[in-house]
């Protein structure tokens, strides 16, 4: 299919702009489009707008100006509630920070994944849930290799196996979007490669479309197709991972 079939596009952004004020604009126009089942990372300075732009995606943020376009599901400035409710109920989420329940299970934090969903009240614990629910959770639980961890108290866990559970989470309602911000960041270098690795090869053999943020280079270019750079409120370039040179991000980060 061709990358520029509207029909093979998962995520399509027109002039998205984003001001806090008259002063301050974050975002001047953005135009974006991310294929069904592409990985594709969004880099930038601090303060570049990254988090911001996601979350205007997913309609957590309120926008400006422009068109946002997320899995069918049409808005200008702000989703419907229901669309905000269709739009979550496709995408996983994975933060820097686990937002885990730390006395809880890890099993029961990954059903919580389901919350949401029609009778999700059953979800607040794994004693609780639907056997489906419960089996879906430990499979997601196994992809992530934490099979021996299930009943374990998610405080427990050291800060690669939270973000594992995290990414478990994530998984199991079966997602065709995954968002993920700085997901590797509050990691050690081993934890944080060992984690972008099982993330981004779940998203490639499960066809599901990754969007992540992240100040890792190295992870960049290595787990995702393609890159996003802004710089200045805007979109710097647009290119797949294989073609952005070194001289490329010194410009995104000091040029």
């Amino acid at each position: 299919m061709s990358h520029n079939n509207p029909d093979n596009h998962i995520v399509q952004i027109q002039g998205l702009t984003k001001s806090y004020g008259n002063a301050n604009t974050v975002l001047n126009g953005i135009n974006a489009h991310i294929k069904k089942g592409e990985r594709v990372a969004l880099i930038g300075s601090n303060g570049s707008g990254k988090s911001t732009l996601l979350k205007c995606i997913i309609g957590l943020h309120p926008f400006s100006n422009g068109e946002v376009k997320v899995m069918g599901e049409t808005f200008n400035k702000t989703p419907s509630s229901k669309q905000r409710k269709n739009i979550r109920l496709k995408t996983g989420f994975i933060f820097q920070q686990h937002c885990l329940v730390r006395r809880r299970s890890v099993l029961s934090n990954v059903v919580h994944g389901m919350l949401g969903n029609k009778g999700s009240w059953r979800g607040f614990s794994h004693h609780t849930a639907p056997n489906e629910w419960r089996t879906n959770a430990m499979t997601a639980l196994h992809k992530v290799n934490l099979s021996e961890k299930i009943l374990n108290r998610a405080d427990s866990l050291s800060g690669g196996q939270q973000q594992r559970a995290a990414i478990a989470r994530a998984l199991v309602r079966d997602p065709s979007l995954i968002i993920a911000d700085e997901p590797a960041a509050s990691l050690d270098p081993v934890a944080g490669k060992e984690v972008m690795s099982i993330f981004s090869e779940l998203c490639k053999d499960n066809g599901i479309t990754l969007l992540f943020t992240s100040h890792d280079m190295e992870h960049t270019l290595e787990f995702s197709d393609r890159v996003i750079a802004l710089k200045n409120g805007v979109v710097h370039f647009d290119k797949s991972s294989d073609s952005v040179s070194d001289k490329d991000l010194e410009i995104v980060f000091n040029g």
